[in-house]
């Protein structure tokens, strides 16, 4: 069984979220896009520093998004003063990266969880969102650059790519009812 046969459960978990069925809509506003990323940016930035740290990235740092992300946030976000709201997800999900610092392999789970996602899914995601999405734009041929991050991944890092995946149903969670307050 592979990695993706072994994490397919709390995937489709994640996928099947409301905010992400907005998303794939195309209804999304911008500033709800913009909140999304806004917190996305903390969660990419620190994970892909210590796995920088580690080596993980040393042979694809193309597939690093913490940079586009925030050229996507601004794009949306412009003149406002006060920044979007952060999710208390954000804050959870940095801490346990921050847990697992020294664990090149949970780190790498992570990495396999959002990078793939954007190299695949992020594919189609990159055509309804508001603005550029730059985001999803990677540099180099998207099946090598996925190839490569397959090759440091093993079906021992399900239990960590599970709680990724858990992680974002939450932020998805957490993005869905900061919508319904606004």
């Amino acid at each position: 069984m592979s990695l993706k046969d072994l994490t397919w459960e709390h995937h489709k978990n994640a996928e099947r979220q409301e905010f992400v069925k907005v998303l794939m809509s195309g209804a999304m506003s911008p500033d709800a896009y913009a909140t999304f990323l806004y917190n996305q940016h903390p969660c990419y930035n620190l994970l892909e520093v210590i796995a920088m740290t580690h080596g993980l990235l040393d042979d694809i740092p193309e597939v690093r998004r913490a940079p586009q992300i925030f050229v996507d946030y601004e794009e949306l976000w412009e003149d406002k003063e006060t920044p979007p709201r952060l999710l208390a997800v954000t804050k959870e999900y940095t801490d346990h990266i921050m847990s697992i610092k020294e664990d090149k392999e949970k780190i790498m789970a992570h990495l396999y969880v959002r990078h793939m996602g954007d190299l695949s899914g992020g594919q189609m995601i990159r055509k309804k969102v508001p603005g550029k999405g730059t985001m999803f734009d990677f540099d180099g041929d998207i099946n090598v650059l996925k190839e490569k991050i397959r090759a440091k991944i093993h079906d021992g890092l399900a239990d960590e790519a599970k709680l990724c995946f858990d992680f974002a149903t939450k932020a998805f969670q957490e993005m869905m009812e900061h919508q319904r307050n606004d």
